[in-house]
């Protein structure tokens, strides 16, 4: 089954998560930033992830430690569930439309960590979120789930739709790298034979 539960206590948060990596796309979600919730969600259903994740965090000084928090355990989460990654796929990509906004999304599962952003974001704010930390959360996800991870902004200018562009098409993005390869399913996707 490839599953991952964890729980992270910290002096800023305290993070109880749940992933199943065949799941049907059910969320439930409480990391007292509402914005990370919806993008969660989007995250989670793009990608057929079922995924219970709640927070404690210090919002009261701002979002960043929840938000950044939250992509460390998710990482942290995707590593455990992905085991030795004997039988993925590996690589995923997407190439995400939403309205006037045009997203792409590529990954490879491969061990080492790199975050290519290039996602222009027109407001630094959508509600009381900071933009900003969109991309923090995707750092933080990779450096605990270590891949080659590419989010590029190609069209767009609603800050909102940009963001939503990005965990969908995440979420498209990590279902195809972390699906099972039924030609290849014993083996490691590599020639190294080790990822």
């Amino acid at each position: 089954m490839r599953t991952a539960d964890l729980k992270r206590d910290t002096r800023e948060t305290q993070i109880q998560l749940a992933l199943s990596l065949d799941g049907t796309g059910k969320a439930s979600l409480a990391t007292g930033v509402g914005f990370l919730d919806h993008m969660l969600e989007l995250f989670a259903c793009h990608g057929d992830f079922d995924l219970t994740l709640s927070c404690q965090g210090d919002t009261h000084v701002d979002c960043h430690h929840s938000v950044e928090d939250a992509g460390i355990c998710l990482g942290l989460a995707f590593t455990k569930a992905l085991g030795d990654k004997r039988g993925i796929v590996r690589y995923g990509q997407c190439l995400l439309p939403m309205d006037e906004t045009l997203v792409l999304c590529a990954a490879d599962l491969s061990g080492r960590a790199c975050l290519g952003w290039a996602v222009d974001l027109p407001s630094s704010k959508v509600g009381n979120f900071d933009t900003e930390l969109a991309q923090e959360f995707w750092l933080a996800f990779v450096r605990n789930c270590p891949g080659s991870v590419h989010i590029r902004k190609l069209a767009g200018e609603n800050t909102h739709h940009i963001l939503e562009a990005v965990f969908k098409g995440m979420g498209r993005t990590l279902k195809e790298a972390a699906a099972l390869d039924e030609k290849h399913r014993d083996e490691i996707p590599s020639t190294k034979g080790v990822l």
